[in-house]
């Protein structure tokens, strides 16, 4: 690994989702000093990678990010594959539709469909999810990737799911059923459930599901089995051999 490259990526992934901080917040964040973050982050700045603010002078990510962001998301198979089936599933549905990649324990949103209400909405591409606290978060990890490692988690609401013994049993249900839910886990309203986007080799690439207020929460059948649709199709689409994926050896759990 050439460390240079690490701790420039790693800066660019503290500074995701939004956070503004000063040289010594990122420096801190990354237990580097602040004289090698400093080097680091005008090389970025350069680049447009970084962008910093003239009033507080602290640090962002800039432009440059946001169009890698596009190139990756416009070439990205998978979400191409959604697009179309997201649209009709938010109409049979009336919910908005999400579809997310796993990211470092984290759901990256790669495809946003806003529900068909009219209502002002959001864009959610980009915005990132602790994968334990949402329904596609545990579809992937059920997928069989072992990312919950042993950092703890994150507790989003009252009802989030902290417990590693709670949430590995859950995750065998989804590996079953192939469908994960959750209920104002990740924000207080706010429901989800979600199933697997399966790609040609078996594996569990992304993860297709729906945003639910609490208000329609349970969900009823007709809209749960459009979601198992939405997911086998495009699941074909990408050559998937079986959906839901096959069961496959469960990693063992950290000590």
């Amino acid at each position: 690994m050439i460390q240079a490259v690490d701790r420039a990526v790693r800066i660019l992934m503290v500074l995701q989702g939004a956070r503004r901080m000063s040289l010594g917040e990122v420096a801190a964040e990354l237990e580097l000093a602040p004289s090698t973050v400093h080097g680091i982050i005008r090389t970025l700045l350069g680049h447009g990678m970084v962008a910093q603010e003239r009033d507080s002078g602290r640090y962002r990510l800039g432009p440059a990010t946001l169009r890698l962001g596009n190139v990756y998301l416009h070439t990205l198979e998978l979400r191409s594959r959604v697009v179309g089936w997201a649209e009709d599933l938010a109409k049979r549905t009336g919910c908005a539709v999400r579809a997310g990649v796993l990211l470092q324990g984290d759901v990256v949103v790669v495809h946003h469909e806003p529900r068909p209400d009219g209502g002002r909405q959001m864009p959610e591409v980009g915005i990132v999810i602790p994968a334990h606290a949402c329904a596609l978060g545990k579809v992937l990890l059920a997928g069989g990737s072992d990312e919950l490692g042993s950092r703890p988690l994150r507790s989003m609401t009252g009802d989030t799911v902290t417990d590693p013994a709670k949430l590995r049993a859950e995750l065998e249900v989804i590996r079953r059923t192939g469908i994960a839910t959750e209920v104002e886990e990740a924000v207080i309203g706010e429901c989800g459930i979600a199933a697997p986007l399966v790609d040609a080799s078996g594996e569990v690439p992304g993860a297709l599901g729906l945003v639910v207020p609490a208000s329609r929460w349970p969900l009823d059948a007709a809209a749960t089995e459009a979601v198992r649709t939405a997911a086998r199709s495009i699941s074909q689409e990408l050559g998937a051999p079986s959906w839901p994926p096959a069961v496959r050896e469960w990693p063992a759990a950290s000590a």
